[in-house]
């Protein structure tokens, strides 16, 4: 079963998709534009799809983890883009530690959950 797959690539909804696209440029993906509709963003070896389609139930049900090599250098970075304040809607939270590793959480502009962590060795 799914021996050959070599990745994952989620669709996520947008409730103002110029506002997400410039969001997720912000936080460093590069935009491949599909169409007027759909772009495809990616950094390193994964990516996924970002959508000009809005449902509130799944927006604010939808959350993405991304495992990082190393969670404290992200959130210094992420601190610096200053992104709640370009963005009002977007969220950040700090570091957590936990029994698995650390994490941080964003929320895009639409109410998207990002995890963004790293697992102990």
């Amino acid at each position: 079963m799914l021996n050959n797959a070599t990745s994952i690539r989620p669709f996520i909804g947008a409730k103002n998709f110029k506002e997400s696209s410039n969001f997720y440029k912000d936080l460093g993906f590069e935009e491949v534009v599909l169409s007027t509709n759909l772009s495809l963003f990616k950094t390193n070896s994964i990516a996924f799809y970002l959508q000009d389609a809005y449902v509130k139930d799944w927006v604010d049900n939808t959350m993405v983890f991304v495992e990082i090599a190393d969670v404290a250098a992200f959130w210094q970075r992420l601190v610096t883009l200053h992104i709640t304040s370009k963005y009002p809607t977007a969220k950040i939270v700090p570091i957590k530690q936990l029994a698995w590793g650390s994490e941080c959480f964003v929320h895009d502009p639409s109410g998207i959950l990002w995890h963004f962590g790293t697992f102990k060795k």
